[in-house]
């Protein structure tokens, strides 16, 4: 069954070199019980490590079954291991915190061969431990904890059995125990290969190898060993299954209840570990929120102004350095207006204005607001429908009639409560009546938009300002596709009438759409620099992660080995590692989308701060805290898959 020759392995001690093995050559038949004996140093235990697949020669030819198994790959080895092999341990190896039970059904995680859980249980019943399954590692006596051992070394039906001093550190009565059980599984037919240094326990065996300077001194059949009868050849299990299969739901779920219970075994650390990708996922949601919100702030208090509309207005000119007054140079007149809205194509609705602050009275009191002088087109144009009343009218507008409509600023004011429409009202000392109030606008910034009064445009030139001119017009193009050229060919038609050339025109147009997408971008740009900042707080939460997950790979050295010696690849050990860092991201980005809602709702309910949340900024937060988890994580989880199962067994 196992045939090896010349086998070498050289260890190097500082500048020493140390012969661990010079040499050996040896074969093992299927069903043999064999004692590999020797003092400390001999060799004995390197050689079960290799015949166990746990380490490699340097040098030498090792076969199993007649295949050289010094050219497998770290995945075929591991699977070698995980489906031929078992190991029974002198340190028992056994996972802290976890039953009797799934101690040994730790190798059918990595079986992938269709194995159920329910082998596990009747191992732990064929060691006589049937009534202790549930029972925690620290719950059970050494012998116990051995039997525990011996079953997981079974769970799998191996065919060779390898047992590293089984009873080093077990009592007389629990070591007799334990060499009753191995006798019994050799006759069951599985061979069996055990290393110690206690010639009472090398007495069990069929065959005693000795060792002495990494060379084998005697080799000869033990004349004192009972007799067992062969119960016969013991099926060679079939290798496992690479990848995942059919089975890789089940895995995964028992992969991510290990990692839970790792992760809650040093609740501290965990929680302090999810801290910092808690602070940047409520970072991200909270500044996106706020940034959503003053975005749309902004878009209602454009909306407000209208759409498609476009405000005609004279120039300011500079003179001698100083900047004038507007339409110092040139005016726009009742005459100018009439003509855009007669000769320029695309226009919906045109309105002159006139605008100034006005001291207006009812009563015994008295409120200052702006009052705006407009066309009755003015209605439609900005949505001001009033919600008490009505607008006024072009021929009160061409009468210059003295009626007014009222925002709900100077409505509360001056009424407190009362409905005002039909009531008489003083601005600048001459009665105007209320036939109107407007719908609330709100306020953005500084400026309210219900503190407002309009009148007919006429009365405001003739009887509040005394102008013979308009302050500005405001046009409402009829598509936002016909939006430049109506610009075109109001500058030409302006150019025209005041006998000015193009490249002069004393006039200007603001475009308000335009002023609406650079306010958008502008917000849109703050919003990006606030979540990249926001973003760091999740990259120092990812470094946070890699830190612990780091310390853990070196405190949960030994059980990476023992898991590696039980069939886990390199895939497995990696897989593992990065459900853990996975685990704590997704638990920081929970908490974090609850903090930064938080934060949000009290920036709203207390400092009056417009906030916006939307799922794609959860969405976004959420995914680059999972993304931040397996970016981290892959380094620790590297380190832990590339460990040698040997010297991760031996760490101390």
């Amino acid at each position: 069954m196992i045939k090896i020759e010349n086998l070498r392995k050289t260890y190097q001690m500082g500048e020493v070199e140390v012969h661990a093995l010079d040499g050996v050559s040896l074969t093992v038949e299927q069903g043999e019980y064999v004692a590999i004996i020797g003092a400390s140093g001999s060799g004995k235990s390197t050689l079960m490590h290799i015949l166990g697949l746990l380490d490699v020669p340097d040098s030498g030819t090792f076969e199993i079954d007649g295949t050289d198994v010094t050219k497998f790959s770290d995945t075929a080895l591991a699977a070698f291991r995980n489906r031929v092999m078992g190991f029974v341990f002198q340190q028992f190896n056994l996972l802290k915190r976890t039953s009797a039970l799934e101690n040994v059904g730790l190798p059918l995680i990595y079986a992938r061969n269709g194995n159920k859980n329910e082998a596990a249980s009747k191992m732990l019943e064929l060691v006589g431990l049937g009534e202790r399954m549930s029972h925690h590692t620290n719950e059970l006596s050494g012998g116990q904890q051995q039997r525990v051992a011996i079953a997981r070394a079974l769970v799998n039906n191996p065919s060779i059995i390898f047992a590293d001093e089984p009873t080093g550190n077990l009592d007389s009565k629990s070591a007799k125990e334990i060499m009753e059980v191995v006798s019994e599984l050799h006759a069951r037919g599985l061979t069996i290969i055990l290393v110690t240094h206690d010639s009472n326990v090398a007495s069990h065996a069929q065959r005693i190898i000795e060792l002495k300077d990494g060379k084998i001194l005697n080799d000869f059949k033990n004349p004192d060993s009972p007799e067992i009868p062969r119960v016969g050849k013991v099926d060679k299990a079939e290798p496992a299954h690479t990848g995942f299969g059919l089975h890789s739901l089940t895995e995964g779920l028992v992969l991510v209840k290990q990692s839970v219970r790792s992760l809650l075994a040093n609740k501290v650390r965990t929680a302090l570990s999810a801290l910092g990708i808690m602070i940047g996922v409520a970072a991200v949601i909270a500044t996106v929120a706020v940034g959503n919100g003053a975005k749309a702030a902004v878009e209602e208090s454009m909306s407000r102004l209208g759409s498609n509309l476009l405000m005609l207005m004279p120039q300011r000119r500079s003179r001698g350095g100083v900047r004038q007054a507007q339409g110092s140079s040139s005016r726009i007149s009742q005459a100018d207006v009439k003509a855009l809205g007669d000769e320029v194509n695309h226009v919906l609705r045109i309105s002159s204005t006139v605008d100034g602050n006005a001291q207006l009275k009812a009563g015994n009191l008295n409120w200052s607001c702006r009052v705006q002088g407009v066309d009755p087109d003015y209605e439609l144009m900005r949505s001001y429908e009033p919600q008490l009343g009505r607008f006024f009218t072009a021929e009160e507008d061409n009468n210059r009639a003295r009626v007014a409509v009222i925002g709900v600023t100077p409505a509360r004011e001056l009424f407190q409560g009362l409905n005002p429409v039909g009531q008489q009202i003083k601005i600048n000392r001459q009665t105007f009546t209320v036939i109107g109030v407007l719908p609330e606008k709100g306020s953005s910034g500084f400026r309210d938009y219900d503190d407002t009064a309009f009148i007919p445009v006429t009365t405001a030139m003739r009887r509040l300002f005394g102008k013979d001119y308009v302050d500005r017009v405001e046009i409402q193009i009829d598509d936002a596709k016909n939006m430049e050229r109506a610009q075109t060919d109001i500058m030409t038609l302006m150019a025209d009438r005041h006998r000015t050339g193009t490249s002069e025109n004393p006039f200007e147009i603001r475009n308000l759409a335009e002023i609406q997408d650079a306010v958008s971008e502008t917000s849109n740009i703050m919003s990006l620099l606030l979540s990249s900042i926001a973003s760091i707080a999740l990259v120092v939460g990812g470094i946070g992660i890699m830190n612990i997950m780091l310390v853990s790979v070196t405190e949960r050295t030994r059980e990476i080995g023992l898991r590696k010696a039980l069939g886990a690849r390199r895939n497995d050990i990696m897989l593992q590692f990065l459900i853990e860092a996975l685990i704590i991201s997704f638990f920081g980005g929970c908490l974090g989308i609850g903090l930064g809602s938080g934060v949000g709702y009290l920036a709203e309910r207390f400092a009056d701060m417009p906030v916006a949340f939307t799922q794609h900024s959860i969405y976004m937060a959420f995914g680059f805290s999972a993304l931040i988890g397996i970016v981290f994580g892959i380094w620790p989880a590297r380190k832990a898959a590339l460990l040698n199962p040997i010297e991760a067994l031996r760490y101390e």
